[in-house]
């Protein structure tokens, strides 16, 4: 069953929002790791892009250095993505909450 943001409580929706605020990407905190480590994909480690972030590390790693350059314009074309990436974990994070406080709900009631 597909829940939303509609059939909750102003209670539920507290925690649907408190629970977002705790366990959201900081877009701060991901920006400095590309500020200073964004050839490495630290950014991208994060934000759970593990299998990318790992392909980054080794681009510069193997190469000694000298594929910063690929992994650096890697990191710049993120620095515009990492909006999308944190909306798309608010989003993650509300519908597994949601469904959460749905799954409960349905089993307190039996509906």
């Amino acid at each position: 069953m597909n829940y939303s943001r509609m059939d909750l409580t102003t209670q539920e929706m507290q925690l649907v929002n408190s629970e977002v605020e705790k366990r959201k990407r900081n877009l701060v905190v991901a920006y400095l790791l590309w500020f200073f480590l964004g050839a490495f994909g630290a950014h991208r480690f994060y934000f759970g892009k593990i299998g990318s972030g790992v392909a980054m590390l080794l681009i510069v790693v193997l190469t000694l250095g000298l594929g910063a350059i690929i992994s650096g314009i890697w990191a710049l074309v993120d620095a515009f993505l990492m909006p999308g990436w944190q909306r798309t974990d608010i989003d993650r994070i509300e519908r597994e909450t949601i469904e959460l406080l749905q799954t409960r709900n349905h089993r307190y009631t039996g509906f």
